[in-house]
């Protein structure tokens, strides 16, 4: 029997679109048949590349038994969180404060209401039988209990998940940050906590905006040794460049081997701001080679990128990355000891089976010879099963990923970086905005149904305001301002925003979370682009705005920082700036002057360059050459310097009034 997944824009959905199982999109329709039927619904939520979502779908999704089972006595519903945040968002708190952890596949029983009242995560065929035989039996028998337990765990989670009281924004508690993250250091493998590791990129972007600020130097420590070890490890591509999503254990060895746009576009802007702060030549490399991966393995035909690239090819975990030795020699001949050596690849195998993840633990001598040896074992790796693209284009993650290739390609000199992310930006624009409202994702220029949620319009928001500055192109700072006006419908009372709009779809609760996991949270990522809004504009409504938004997402990322990266980096953005530059002129006198604003690692910083009658650009308004020549315009917390010709005079412009660690 087919089921309704058909018609899907998800590659996920469409995933499942063949199973045996009765699936349906989220929607009224689902639950009006649960009620018709009285029967519970089957919430199962995952995305296109987790691995564990494919085993139980084979396990259990394609398996006759489960399938009639789950017909007979459920609705099932498939949700793709990368689609539908929202929804995973709230029932992913059921999970966890009645399992004590969560992941994915999310396995949630819900009323016909929506209320959820048994959840989990991934189960093996059997137990999942079992399960399903337990709940249909006391949902027959005993379906006002089962109802009372739905309505108790909603209404506990509603009133767990009230906001903290805001938090001041000022610069001892930054410090208190960097002391907790400390205690939390691995001063062995670098990160935080044991496994499983997942890359810290917000966190190391505080770290880095917090030295820069003030010179101390445990968190550049902290931020240097964790990006070293990352990029030596097997966690990175060391072939194609580009980051997988963790690490299964503390020392980065062995990847979770999917790829994920949010992860390499937050990560090559935590690169990028390292280099700017060290010169490292490994910052750079990374930067490059990720940057080569987003355009080369992401890219879609009309100018998005993809979301990402799945864990397994052929259904086997790593199978295109994984190496023996006697595989290395049979690509490389009398180089492949070496590169093996060189690698890490053992005879017993760092991986399963025998195989090994690519590491480079150390720089190779010979770079000419490591550029051939790349070269051919990628040309091999080409030959293999390749994993599974995801190509849907999500806003959020598209936002992130233009402000990454803006800023580097300010950063590198790198002006085919920032025409991709102009293509992006006028792509998300002309898909994503319909009817005046944005939407969070598309698949081959389809827009998808489900509205954005706050991240969607923070992340966006924050790309488009730094590819204004690169550009100086007034239309992405419009669209900046009507993504953010949009916004306005998230705001909470307090000042900080809530997941979803006013007029979104009602769950059984409405979402807000302050804490930035794998990528910014609504909250944090709506107060950056409000700052950012508030320093390229001089706008003081808007620099308000995003401090009583970062104020009120602070309490938890000074309590928790690794959960509060980017609210902790919006804030160092807060206490040490605005910091405005505004280069006039053009030549190559501006030039240089353009490239010591942009190459400031200082937070809080914003950089326009362009005539001072250029339209649409607030920050160049008024400002003049001076006796002729390209000049430089400084203006901290809203008050100004000189005008500067000199490119030396500009750098200890932007270093004064550094403050100290504690204000």
């Amino acid at each position: 029997m087919p089921n309704r997944l058909g018609a899907a824009t998800s590659p996920y959905l469409l995933q499942h679109r063949d199973n045996p199982v009765d699936w349906q999109e989220w929607g009224e329709e689902a639950f009006a048949e649960a009620r018709a039927r009285n029967v519970p619904v089957l919430l199962s939520v995952g995305y296109a590349a987790c691995h564990w979502c494919h085993v139980m779908a084979h396990e259990s999704f394609e398996d006759e038994a489960v399938a009639a089972a789950l017909n007979e006595r459920f609705v099932s519903v498939k949700v793709d969180r990368e689609e539908r945040p929202d929804i995973d968002a709230v029932y992913m708190s059921a999970v966890t404060a009645t399992t004590g952890h969560g992941g994915w596949p999310m396995t949630v029983f819900l009323t016909p209401e929506g209320e959820p009242f048994f959840c989990g995560t991934y189960f093996p065929r059997d137990h999942f039988l079992r399960v399903l035989t337990a709940l249909d039996e006391a949902w027959r028998t005993r379906e006002e209990e089962v109802r009372a337990s739905g309505t108790h765990i909603a209404t506990s989670l509603a009133d767990a998940l009230q906001p903290p009281r805001p938090y001041a924004v000022e610069p001892r508690a930054l410090s208190g940050a960097v002391d907790l993250l400390a205690r939390q250091f691995d001063r062995t493998a670098g990160g935080f906590g044991g496994a499983p590791k997942f890359p810290p990129s917000m966190v190391l972007e505080f770290l880095l905006r917090h030295h820069a600020r003030t010179g101390e130097t445990s968190s550049l420590e902290m931020a240097s040794r964790t990006l070293e070890a990352m990029a030596r490890s097997g966690l990175y591509d060391q072939l194609a460049g580009g980051f997988a999503r963790y690490a299964v254990d503390a020392g980065w060895v062995v990847p979770h081997f999917e790829k994920m746009l949010y992860d390499n576009a937050l990560l090559l802007r935590a690169y990028t701001t390292w280099w700017k702060v060290s010169g490292a030549p490994l910052a750079r490399r990374v930067v490059l080679e990720t940057v080569d991966f987003l355009l080369r393995d992401l890219a879609t035909g009309g100018g998005g990128f993809a979301s990402s690239l799945d864990a397994d090819a052929d259904g086997v975990e790593g199978l295109t990355y994984a190496w023996t030795p006697t595989q290395l020699a049979d690509v490389l001949g009398d180089d492949g000891p070496r590169a093996a050596e060189l690698f890490g690849v053992t005879p017993e195998g760092t991986f399963e089976h025998g195989m090994s993840t690519l590491q480079l633990r150390s720089e190779p001598g010979d770079r000419g010879w490591f550029d051939d040896v790349r070269s051919r074992l990628l040309t091999a790796r080409a030959a293999r099963p390749q994993p599974g693209r995801d190509d849907k284009v999500v806003t959020s993650w598209n936002g992130l990923a233009i402000g990454a290739l803006a800023d580097a390609g300010a950063a590198f000199d790198r002006a085919d970086w920032v025409r991709a992310a102009s293509a992006c930006a006028a792509h998300v624009l002309d898909v994503h905005v319909v009817d005046g409202e944005l939407r969070r994702a598309s698949r081959d220029g389809r827009v998808g149904a489900a509205r954005a949620v706050a991240d969607d319009h923070g992340n966006l928001a924050e790309g488009l305001l730094a590819l204004h500055q690169v550009t100086g192109d007034g239309r992405w700072l419009d669209a900046a301002r009507q993504v953010l006006q949009l916004a306005e419908d998230f705001a909470a009372d307090d000042g900080g925003f809530h997941d979803t709009a006013r007029a979104a779809e009602p769950l059984y609760l409405r979402p807000r979370s302050a804490a930035d996991n794998a990528e910014p949270a609504g909250q944090s990522s709506l107060a950056g682009a409000l700052v950012t809004l508030g320093a390229v504009t001089g706008d003081p409504e808007a620099l308000d705005a995003g401090a009583r938004a970062t104020a009120a997402g602070l309490g938890l990322a000074v309590r928790e920082p690794r959960f509060g990266g980017w609210s902790l980096a919006v804030a160092e953005a807060l206490v040490s700036g605005p910091l405005q530059v505004a280069v006039v002129g053009s030549g190559a006198d501006a030039d240089a002057l353009e490239r010591v604003a942009r190459r400031s690692p200082s937070p809080g910083l914003v950089v326009v360059r362009g005539a001072s009658d250029a339209p649409g650009v607030p920050l160049l308004a008024g400002r003049p050459l001076v006796d002729g020549h390209p000049a430089a315009y400084v203006c901290r917390h809203m008050v100004c310097e000189l005008p500067t010709t000199d490119p030396e005079v500009l750098v200890e412009q932007l270093r004064a009034g550094r403050p100290s660690a504690d204000g």
